[in-house]
């Protein structure tokens, strides 16, 4: 329809149709903020859903994505409004382990696209003449750049139906499978049937409360703060706490919130970090994750009755994972913009089959049954400069493992979990007592794009970190994963110190 401007002829009306009135300035203003309302409704939705949707210590998965800028208009952020969206009332994204992306792009009522790259160079100051580092779960190779994840999937939704699929393509699709000893009991090579998927799960969410959610598949762990993807957390390489604590599981969770700044979420897994069973009972657990106000956050996540001990019967383990993570300042327009901490402090223990919690308790041949424990604890502080552009991370940790049994394997030789290695023995009792520290700058000019730098120094008690000659023997891996080579032992040191180079990318 065209509006007639003053001083100019227009030609007669046709009186055979209806003539439309002409919208005002204030109708036309009016529209225009209700489009307004309606957009930004939608982008609290798609930054509710962005920042909930994955699985990381520190979040909860949200209800199903809203579908359209109408319900998006009526989603209520209030969390006095007995059916809003849970923690939508506040903007979560400055926790170590949440994303910090606010959009999501090409999002549609549908499908939910993703996309992750972590492309790393690391610098070893030890030069290992294999190029090969150990004790990590997230660097592994030194002077070289390195694809250690590509993810691409995303969420479905539709009608309180939910799907997440996401791919895991580089490095991490051997090495998790690796630090993983339950595929060898049993057939059908479970660590290649799920070697290149980080999430595959589905579920139901049910319009209770603020939220009731059940999902089956494989998901990510909540233990140890750090999501698995480095783009959501401060720092490249987490401490031992999260470094040596599961990222994933395979089972079932139900997540409930029961109010807009509470999620209860208990589990049924098949085991610790675990694609299959190891013995002859699952894992259970859960988490209670509790957001009060838009500063703090509370989170607890407890695991138990699981045999988790490749081969070994009746050894139960036990676990306690709690962070606190503060924002202690938030001035979106000063030179400093930002500043949180977090502390996560962890116990655990196994009992039976020849180890015990406490170190007094007794096999059945009488001999005295050794100490088999976790404690660890981890701190980071983050600071954000020129409008959250710019950060500086300080952290590190210690940890405390007698037995060794969440300490990682070296790959000497080509270990894994299920093989050993007698290189680097995990007897019960055997003393393990480990600590880290880092320094991590980030440059973000996008927020689906983070330039990392960061020096690490971790130490231990024992040889443990890769030296100048390697852990691989001449020529390559020799005989059986893990096994002795005559005349060669690998190069293992006390400490170690690199700087990772890191681009990380979300969206």
């Amino acid at each position: 329809m065209c509006v007639p401007i003053s001083g100019q002829s227009t030609a007669p009306a046709d009186t055979t149709q209806t003539t439309q009135p002409t919208p005002t300035l204030e109708d036309i203003a009016k529209r225009i903020q209700e489009l307004e309302n309606e957009l930004a409704a939608l982008k609290r939705a798609n930054a509710v859903s962005s920042s909930e949707q994955h699985i990381t210590t520190a979040k909860a998965s949200a209800p199903p994505p809203v579908t359209s800028p109408e319900d998006a208009a009526s989603a209520s952020t209030d969390p006095h409004d007995p059916h809003s969206e849970p923690f939508s009332f506040g903007d979560f994204t400055w926790l170590n382990g949440n994303a910090r992306t606010k959009e999501t792009p090409y999002a549609t009522r549908f499908f939910t696209p993703e996309i992750r790259s972590d492309v790393s160079y690391t610098y070893d100051f030890r030069h290992p003449a294999d190029d090969t580092i150990g004790g990590s779960s997230e660097v592994f190779r030194a002077q070289e750049v390195t694809l250690t994840d590509l993810g691409i999937g995303g969420d479905f939704h539709w009608n309180n139906v939910r799907a997440r699929v996401l791919s895991q393509i580089g490095l991490y699709s051997t090495a998790t499978p690796r630090n993983d000893a339950s595929p060898s009991r049993g057939q059908w090579d479970l660590s290649d049937a799920y070697r290149y998927i980080s999430e595959a799960n589905a579920g139901y969410h049910f319009n209770v409360q603020h939220g009731l959610n059940i999902d089956a598949g494989v998901f990510l762990s909540y233990v140890g703060l750090f999501s698995f993807y480095q783009f959501d957390n401060w720092a490249y390489q987490p401490s031992y706490v999260s470094s040596n604590t599961p990222w994933f599981f395979t089972g079932v969770r139900v997540q409930w919130f029961p109010t807009a700044k509470l999620k209860i979420e208990p589990w049924f897994i098949n085991g610790w970090q675990s694609y299959g069973r190891f013995n002859n009972r699952p894992g259970l657990g859960g988490q209670i994750l509790w957001r009060p106000n838009d500063k703090l956050q509370l989170l607890g996540n407890q695991y138990g009755y699981g045999e988790d001990a490749l081969g070994v019967t009746s050894r139960t383990r036990y676990h306690t994972d709690d962070s606190i993570e503060y924002k202690y300042l938030d001035r979106p327009l000063d030179t400093i913009s930002k500043a949180a901490m977090t502390f996560t402090a962890d116990a655990g223990c196994e009992s039976g089959g020849g180890v015990s919690c406490h170190g007094n308790g007794k096999n059945p041949d009488g001999s005295v049954a050794p100490k088999q424990s976790f404690l660890g604890f981890m701190l980071y502080n983050r600071v954000w400069f020129d409008r959250d552009r710019y950060a500086i991370t300080l952290g590190g940790g210690r940890i405390n493992n007698p037995g060794r049994y969440l300490v990682l394997l070296p790959p000497i030789n080509g270990a894994t979990a299920a093989s050993g290695t007698p290189y680097f023995t995990e007897n019960p009792g055997d003393k393990f007592k480990a600590w880290d520290a880092s320094v991590t700058a980030d440059y973000m000019p996008s927020q689906y794009f983070t330039y990392r730098l960061e020096y690490n120094h971790r130490a231990a008690n024992v040889p443990y970190f890769t030296g100048p000659g390697g852990i691989t023997p001449p020529g390559g891996n020799q005989g059986a994963l893990g096994s002795t080579v005559a005349g060669w032992s690998p190069d293992l040191r006390n400490s170690e110190n690199r700087v990772t180079a890191a681009f990380l990318v979300k969206f």
